[in-house]
């Protein structure tokens, strides 16, 4: 067993591991103030601003009746909003951002159309969009016929958003809340969450957590959630051209040995988890499943550490470079059933080889009543979560039918839940 963050190795025959931290900073092209993080604000809590609504009670504010049911007790105070909440939330007030979100078509098509293929649940009802960011899914839910939408950001996009609503005539229906969901009040139960809350790799920035409490102090029993289900994979792959570019690149620069650069280029192109587009050609085995989560039960303590075991068969011979993944989401109503997705022949993600009933990333399964999914496999169209990439510093030689077989481990960082701890073991 070699000591962590060594990743050098010479074959499989020897058992290998390595611990890595998942920050804003490991992803090269990232800004420090997480400019390139894709997760939607959803913290602390400012000064109202323009109209918008904090922290009151927005039954009060609408005029409503209050129920004259016996109130729930009351919830447990919310978790504290750190220092790094507040550079978080501050960082999607970047209109940047929120382009790159809305134009990945393949993301924001498919969520309209899950919110119209379920706009039998959502008319007439009330609908929670958490993270809204500039309000486009609220939007989208008030065209199908929602009777009133929370859209609740922390980041100071909310002032913006609610300018949108307002542009588009939907300010006696859409409520902008400015706030954590931790924190904002809603004094009614509602029919609906939606949220886009993935991040890379799935749960980097840990946004699902806000997406279960909102499911836990406000969805009626028998709720919609949107999307309900996501399922993160992994599988080894072998990339030469980008060892090649990264690595050989040094043997021999404008004729001049540099080679005495390789080990330090190494270290920084590959010691950090990369970003980064892929094809199913790179892929050497089918994918395994790392997490399924199913939105109506998964516990916030769950997202805690994440452990799977896997196990591979190479379909190649070829120079395996390191671990790539990728996940699903999809939109089911709360009286389907989830899709089986952990078997190997299903967890294609899309793509062509790996499941050829599906095309793209925006997909029915077989039986029309079954859940419309999106995908960020290397086989379907890219998307700007693009895949994630553990590279070993030197590759390593595999045989067609060879087994590689070992545990990952995902953890939130103790010392900022945001980011994500991954621990590699492989023989």
């Amino acid at each position: 067993m070699q000591s962590p963050g060594d990743y050098s190795s010479n074959g499989f025959n020897g058992e290998h591991h390595r611990e890595i931290e998942l920050k804003e900073k490991h992803f090269p092209g990232l800004t420090s103030s997480f400019g390139g993080a894709k997760k939607r604000s959803r913290g602390v809590a400012p000064e109202p601003r323009d109209g918008l609504s904090n922290g009151v009670r927005v039954s009060d504010k609408l005029g409503e009746e209050k129920s004259l049911e016996t109130p729930p007790p009351p919830p447990k105070s919310p978790p504290p909003c750190t220092d790094f909440d507040v550079a978080y939330f501050h960082s999607y007030a970047h209109v940047g951002i929120h382009e790159e979100m809305i134009k990945d078509r393949a993301r924001t098509e498919t969520y309209r159309e899950a919110i119209m293929q379920h706009q039998s649940f959502i008319q007439g009802k009330v609908v929670v969009d958490v993270g809204c960011g500039t309000g486009i899914l609220s939007i989208f839910c008030a065209q199908a016929g929602a009777k009133r939408v929370y859209a609740v950001d922390a980041s100071d996009i909310a002032v913006q958003a609610q300018e949108v609503v307002k542009a588009n005539g939907l300010s006696d229906k859409v409520i902008v809340l400015h706030g954590r969901v931790e924190d904002v009040e809603i004094d009614e139960e509602v029919d609906v969450i939606v949220s886009e809350w993935m991040g890379y790799m799935l749960l980097y920035e840990s946004m699902l957590g806000s997406v279960i409490t909102a499911r836990d102090r406000w969805l009626k029993p028998g709720g919609l959630i949107l999307p309900s289900h996501a399922t993160l994979y992994m599988a080894p792959i072998s990339h030469p051209d980008r060892y090649s570019h990264s690595i050989d690149f040094w043997r021999s620069v404008y004729g001049i040995d540099m080679s005495a650069m390789m080990q330090i280029a190494k270290q920084c192109a590959f010691e950090e988890p990369s970003v980064e587009l892929i094809s199913g050609e790179n892929v050497l085995t089918w994918p395994e499943v790392v997490k399924h989560i199913d939105c109506q039960t998964i516990k916030i303590q769950e997202l805690d550490s994440v452990i799977a075991n896997y196990k591979f068969k190479s379909m190649m011979r070829a120079p395996m470079h390191g671990f790539a993944f990728w996940f699903d989401v999809e939109f089911s109503g709360p009286t389907s059933s989830p899709s089986k997705s952990t078997s190997a022949s299903s967890v294609a993600s899309g793509s062509s080889s790996m499941s050829p009933s599906r095309e793209g990333n925006q997909k029915k399964r077989s039986n029309p009543s079954d859940a419309l999914v999106l995908s960020t496999s290397p086989e379907a169209p890219p998307t700007h979560w693009e895949q994630t990439i553990v590279y070993f510093y030197d590759p390593i030689d595999v045989e067609q039918d060879q087994v590689i077989e070992g545990s990952v481990t995902l953890s939130q960082s103790k010392e900022n839940r945001r980011f994500m701890n991954i621990h590699l073991e492989y023989s």
